[in-house]
């Protein structure tokens, strides 16, 4: 799986900088356009709609969580994880923001369900519990997060929904590997005690 997805992010995260977005393969029927084979502005799909929706979940869930870990923490290098995901996450949720506001796509204020559920996992364990369960969490988020980028890549219409996915893509993936490196780091020092 992660082979997959880094091995697809890579071949597209060029192409995606080169090429023209919007995706006539996945036109809305009432999708107008500018020239041939080229959307007006602000014009999504399904696809988009739903990436809108569930990349603004995740981010608010960063958001959250992160807020939650930098005073929970007792690894360093999850603290500094923890602040990261606050900044880059409000970054790019504000981004998001800013593009649904244009197209009149209303974005969830809360944390979803499942989100719901993680946090009071969370709330529920603090030390090295805390960081553990912290930091597998930010990996499977991450997955997903990227997940999500490349659909929205591959299946999107909207041309600036498309631009944010590619432009977003190598944050999210340096994001996973990092904690991915800080559960192993975790791990290490667990097994040493």
């Amino acid at each position: 799986m992660r082979t997959r997805i880094f091995a697809l992010a890579f071949l597209l995260a060029p192409l995606a900088a080169s090429a023209q977005f919007g995706n006539p393969g996945f036109m809305a029927p009432e999708t107008q356009f500018n020239s041939a084979d080229v959307p007006a502005p602000n014009q999504s799909n399904a696809t988009d709609k739903l990436f809108t929706q569930l990349f603004a979940e995740g981010g608010l869930a960063e958001v959250e969580f992160g807020e939650l870990a930098s005073g929970r923490v007792q690894s360093d290098s999850v603290r500094e994880f923890a602040r990261m995901m606050v900044a880059d996450h409000t970054a790019a949720n504000d981004g998001l923001a800013d593009l649904a506001r244009d197209r009149r796509l209303i974005l969830p204020e809360r944390l979803n369900p499942e989100h719901v559920s993680k946090r009071a996992e969370l709330d529920a364990l603090r030390g090295t519990d805390f960081d553990h369960a912290y930091m597998r969490a930010q990996v499977i988020d991450h997955q997903k997060a990227a997940e999500l980028l490349l659909w929205e890549l591959g299946s999107g219409q909207d041309a600036e929904l498309q631009r944010f996915a590619a432009d977003t893509l190598p944050t999210v993936l340096a994001h996973l590997e990092r904690a991915r490196q800080i559960v192993a780091e975790l791990t290490q020092t667990a097994l040493e005690r």
